[in-house]
């Protein structure tokens, strides 16, 4: 009988706990359609304060919470909550923090201002994602990220977690989307992302001089990019047409696109058998 493969799911929103972009609504669709398509899935995103708990069920899972994450030299607890998605037998897991997480906004203050650590909080989110997949002891052949607030996993499973055997026949999609926050990082955001023991240098595709660059960052480490909106930013066009990686190119929520993400994921999953 032939093993499942696992498809794991990071997203930085998804119905019907956010209703923020159109990765809320993909991020929505594609576990589903995978784990019907007979794969294994696992899904994680933050537990934004917006969430209602009660409404949606969420509630801690002791045996993955007690970790502390290090961001800029502090710790903060890391707390893992888990639901079952509404209209499908699937569960996902929430990573919360009262520091980064507990306000009742998402990525904006009251007057639309970012808030000034969506840097921390991404970085966070990105370390405490790879330790809990950690914690499952699940080893997956897919790992699929959706948006900006997503775009270290890549470098950190690739570099700073480069010796992990769970992540060493892992491949990478990062689903690149035209809304991130990257204006707003400051010039201490390299060096907050400098993780265990990595270096400036690990993370130059991730800046061009004083300029933050997200998507060019993830889009350098993945094995795979899809394109999740119709119109794209130059300079990710631009650093997708300079790379000799699988593209998938955007297509509509409407017209049958789960199908190409499956084969995007087989082919991927068809060259790692080759190599």
């Amino acid at each position: 009988m032939t093993e499942k493969k696992r498809i794991l799911i990071v997203t930085q929103e998804m119905e019907p706990y956010t209703d923020l972009s159109i990765i809320s609504t993909i991020a929505r669709q594609l576990p589903q359609f995978v784990q019907e398509k007979g794969m294994e899935i696992r899904v994680l995103m933050p537990r934004f304060g917006t969430i209602n708990e009660r409404r949606h069920r969420l509630h801690e899972v002791v045996r993955l919470s007690g970790m502390n994450i290090i961001v800029d030299d502090d710790d903060y607890p890391l707390i893992i909550k888990v639901a079952s998605l509404p209209g499908a037998r699937m569960q996902v897991y929430f990573l919360d923090n009262d520091e980064f997480f507990k306000r009742k906004q998402i990525f904006h203050d009251t007057s639309e201002k970012p808030f000034d650590d969506n840097e921390d909080r991404m970085i966070f989110f990105c370390k405490g994602v790879i330790e809990t997949v950690r914690k499952f002891g699940w080893p997956p052949d897919i790992i699929h990220c959706h948006g900006w607030m997503t775009s270290l996993i890549p470098l950190y499973v690739r570099e700073a977690y480069g010796n992990e055997p769970l992540f060493e026949n892992s491949k990478i999609v990062y689903s690149a989307y035209n809304n991130s926050l990257e204006s707003t990082f400051g010039n201490s955001f390299i060096e907050k992302a400098c993780i265990n023991n990595l270096e400036a240098e690990n993370l130059a595709p991730y800046h061009n001089g004083d300029t933050i660059t997200l998507d060019s960052g993830a889009i350098e480490v993945s094995d795979g990019i899809i394109l999740g909106d119709d119109e794209m930013a130059e300079p990710v066009m631009d650093m997708i047409a300079k790379k000799d990686k699988p593209v998938l190119e955007f297509m509509d929520i409407e017209e049958g696109y789960l199908n190409n993400y499956i084969e995007f994921y087989n082919n991927l999953l068809a060259e790692a058998e080759v190599e």
